[in-house]
């Protein structure tokens, strides 16, 4: 990558969300879901250009009250249940490489994950562009009782195994080796991983890992009662 990364950050909210109806420009606090994300896309120095992907005319209404570009209406087929974040950021690059545009990095932010920390976009391009990885994602440690070397699978009677293929347990906490899993915060790849190698994480996957308490993934409504609450905590202090 150049010195001088030029990162395009892409905001993705398709319409028809069927957990959670609405839900990309659904009130959360009084404020559009969309509202935080576009705020916390605003904090960083380091993202080049923000925009919107979406196929939704009454969500592009409500970016665009809320200062968000959106430069193109996402395809139909690229909107559907099954449609994957890998063609969605395929079809925003391409569309900037033809309009004589390329850029050399994607940021992915996920409206569904609402609750970042201050300056985190920037802290993780600033990791993904030192390190040079392919990729980079946010991340947060699985508790101990997750941990994949405390996970069991079932065999076809039904014995149980340790789902590492251990055959013995890790006996004490202190001694399980670090876990992750994303948090749907912060996606950053090279163009080139997405373009030419059709991939979204390429070989090499970095990560950094998400510190604040305050973290939703709204997928259910009780996701969404949840993060009302976070809202209230945050309100009150």
């Amino acid at each position: 990558m150049k010195p001088k990364t030029n990162i395009l950050a892409i905001i993705p909210a398709r319409g028809g969300s069927k957990g959670i109806p609405g839900k990309n420009i659904k009130p959360l606090g009084g404020m559009p879901l969309l509202h935080y994300t576009v705020e916390a896309a605003r904090e960083s120095t380091m993202l080049s250009r923000v925009i919107l992907s979406s196929d939704d005319s009454e969500i592009i209404t409500v970016a665009r009250a809320l200062g968000l570009e959106v430069p193109f209406v996402r395809p139909a087929h690229l909107a559907t249940d099954r449609s994957g974040s890998l063609e969605v950021v395929q079809h925003a690059l391409t569309f900037f490489k033809e309009m004589g545009e390329p850029f050399d990095a994607v940021c992915l932010l996920q409206p569904t994950t609402p609750f970042r920390e201050k300056e985190s976009i920037d802290k993780a391009i600033q990791q993904f562009i030192e390190k040079e990885y392919d990729s980079l994602v946010s991340v947060r440690e699985v508790p101990a009782e997750y941990n994949p070397h405390w996970v069991f699978e079932a065999d076809e009677k039904g014995c149980l195994h340790i789902a590492t293929g251990e055959k013995e347990l890790i006996k004490r906490r202190q001694d399980l080796p670090k876990a992750y899993f994303r948090d749907g915060s912060i996606y950053l790849m090279k163009s080139e991983v997405i373009l030419e190698q059709n991939s979204l994480y390429g070989k090499a996957m970095g990560f950094v890992v998400s510190e604040g308490k305050r973290y939703v993934n709204l997928d259910t409504l009780e996701d969404w009662e949840f993060g009302e609450v976070i809202l209230k905590i945050i309100g009150d202090e």
